[in-house]
């Protein structure tokens, strides 16, 4: 088995990579199933039902989210009916939702879960080393469980990873908008610091360059998505089947011409 692990679309230039590049992908590289960080999707923050609908019918599997889960009002109308949406565990508000979806792929049931780190991260309400002991207790008769762990310190993230690689079979990192290369197998267990972005390349992690400069420079500034080719970042992990363990892992940055 084949998972795709997408990193954080942002704007509608992330968007259009996901829209244009999944569907080659699934057929180039015989993807079995796509899992997306959609955190930023509308306008690089939040989500909409709209573009929520959008990405599943692209090919995405599950959407996880991350600290900007609820910028839009508009999540709170659909979020406990999207059951290909989840949403980190450990982040308030915490009734709205699910942190875990389990999805049946080739005959495996496959648990994903969407976690948030702790360090440098606001409104967290708990460990997501705590959180994922009960989340394995209560998803136990899943055949796989992977994780995205929305998180702004790699050290945190590579700790997790370490502390869970006999229990899960991925840990992907997903917030920085940068994509990492320390992709790694660690007994059987699939990881990366972060799988970067899928969104406008000439920018600062998609917003213009111009306006972010300027707002260190002490302006006031808008939140301006920035425009022109975008970049698709992911993880590709190969499951073992009889096993349930990764055996592979292919990194992927696709930056489109101008």
């Amino acid at each position: 088995m084949k998972i795709l692990f997408v990193g954080d679309v942002v704007g509608s230039v992330g968007r259009q990579m996901v829209i244009d590049t999944i569907p080659h992908l699934r057929e180039e590289k015989a993807i079995d199933m796509v899992i997306c960080n959609g955190e930023n999707a509308a306008h690089g923050k939040g989500i909409t039902k709209k573009i929520y609908n959008q990405l599943i019918a692209a090919g995405i599997d599950v959407i996880t989210m991350g600290n900007h889960t609820f910028s839009k009002n508009d999540i709170l109308l659909f979020i406990d009916e999207a059951d290909r949406l989840v949403r980190p565990m450990n982040m308030e508000p915490t009734e709205p939702g699910q942190s875990t979806c389990v999805v049946q792929i080739g005959g495996k049931k496959i648990a994903v879960s969407n976690l948030s780190g702790e360090v440098f991260m606001n409104n967290i309400t708990d460990s997501p080393f705590a959180c994922m002991e009960d989340i394995l207790e209560a998803y136990e008769d899943c055949d796989l469980h992977v994780v995205d762990l929305h998180a702004e310190a790699t050290s945190e993230k590579i700790a997790f990873t370490y502390c869970f690689a006999n229990q899960l079979a991925a840990v992907v990192g997903t917030h920085t908008h940068v994509q990492t290369a320390d992709e790694r197998i660690v007994d059987g267990c699939a990881a990366i610091s972060d799988l970067g972005m899928c969104g406008p390349y000439n920018s600062v992690l998609g917003r213009d360059i111009d306006e972010v400069i300027a707002r260190f420079n002490g302006e006031k500034t808008k939140y301006t998505m920035a425009s022109g080719p975008g970049i698709f970042c992911g993880l590709i992990v190969e499951i073992d089947d009889i096993s349930n363990r990764a055996v592979s892992v292919e990194r992927i940055q696709i930056i489109e011409e101008a």
